[in-house]
């Protein structure tokens, strides 16, 4: 917490707004809107709201095909599944390990050559990295199907100076606890086109229609954010940019402390057209070594009470998901049993980074 949002949670019990919507809602979505160059908000009660009506605003239904990213957390996908259509998955490049444009477009002509062109396209910008957009976006383009933009952890990223989140025909953010920004809960639906916001809300607020008595013509979802949480986005937006530079110093120190490491890479910026808020600093163990090894490294960092975690199992390999049809070329599952993210709380102080890098440099042996 900044400090900054106590003063709006306490206008909500001031005024009595504590139920969902109000005034901080309002203000919220136009703080984001503003940061995200004018494109519209709705903000919502989870990012995973976000992209089922995303998929619902584009025709999702019964039958069709999704493609989505394979490396990712299961929240991008369960959203198709919920609506009876079928996500097909699509593995990493390596420069950004985001969705692969060339695998991407395999994938695309085999479906239509089994008669089931694609209804949308759902990428993730892993850990803050952003995709190679103007690759996703020319094969979107050609074959004439949406992009939902999966920028849950992305938010203060930026490809060629633009905004992550409002490259698709809808972007979703994600305000969980874990993220650059919190509301405790929530995420919200981005759009450069108004009505895709506005009937967003709609859906989200149980599809009431604009009468004095309760008429539903359409299914809702009770996907609004609370006034009181969008009281802590508030506060919140007031120190996204000090988030970002925070994630990027802490990265930037890793990067320094850990640079003599054989066999240790760090998930990076392409080239100078990627701008990544590092939400989580991500490594490779290259080496297949015994000893030194993610799996290693995080059990001996546990012992010393700091917590390390595997990167995303991807969704090919997940149980739930194994029959789904996977378009791959090793890079997820490369990712995967190579890889871990490293503690990167924006408020992770230098001392703790030192004893971090001395675990890690324990376990290789090297002092």
């Amino acid at each position: 917490m900044s400090g900054l949002e106590e003063k709006y949670i306490r206008e909500a019990f001031e005024t009595n707004w504590i139920a969902p919507l109000g005034p901080n809602v309002d203000k919220f979505e136009l703080a984001l809107s503003r940061y995200l160059e004018g494109n519209h908000v709705a903000a919502l009660s989870s990012g995973t709201a976000a992209i089922h009506l995303a998929l619902i605003l584009l025709g999702i239904g019964q039958g069709d095909e999704v493609i989505a990213s394979d490396f990712t957390f299961t929240a991008t996908v369960n959203p198709v599944v919920y609506l009876g259509a079928m996500p097909v998955f699509i593995d990493s490049e390596i420069d950004t390990w985001n969705m692969d444009p060339e695998l991407l477009e395999t994938a695309i002509l085999d479906r239509i050559k089994n008669h089931k062109k694609p209804k949308a396209i759902i990428f993730v910008e892993i850990y803050g990295m952003p995709a190679n957009m103007e690759a996703l976006h020319a094969i979107s383009s050609k074959y004439d199907i949406p992009l939902i933009e999966d920028a849950a952890e992305a938010l203060g990223s930026k490809y060629k100076g633009r905004c992550c989140g409002t490259f698709g025909e809808m972007g979703i953010l994600s305000f969980n606890g874990n993220k650059i920004i919190t509301t405790s809960g929530g995420g919200a639906l981005v759009s450069g086109n108004q009505d895709h916001t506005v009937r967003a809300r709609f859906l989200a607020s149980q599809a009431k229609e604009n009468t004095l008595h309760f008429e539903h013509l359409h299914i809702g979802y009770n996907y609004r954010m609370s006034n009181v949480l969008a009281g802590i986005g508030r506060g919140q937006m007031e120190v996204l940019d000090q988030r970002v530079t925070a994630h990027r110093y802490i990265n930037g120190r890793y990067r320094e402390l850990l640079s003599d490491i054989p066999g240790l890479t760090f998930q990076s910026e392409p080239d100078e057209h990627y701008f990544s808020n590092f939400w989580l600093t991500s490594v490779l163990l290259h080496e297949r070594d015994e000893i030194f090894n993610a799996d290693a490294v995080i059990r001996s960092l546990g012992k010393e009470n700091i917590d390390c975690r595997p990167l995303m199992k991807p969704m090919h390999m997940q149980p739930v998901f194994k029959d789904y049809p996977s378009y791959l070329n090793g890079n997820s599952e490369y990712f995967f049993t190579n890889g871990l993210c490293l503690p990167s709380g924006s408020n992770l102080p230098d001392g703790d980074i030192g004893r971090i890098v001395a675990g890690i440099r324990s376990v290789r042996g090297i002092k």
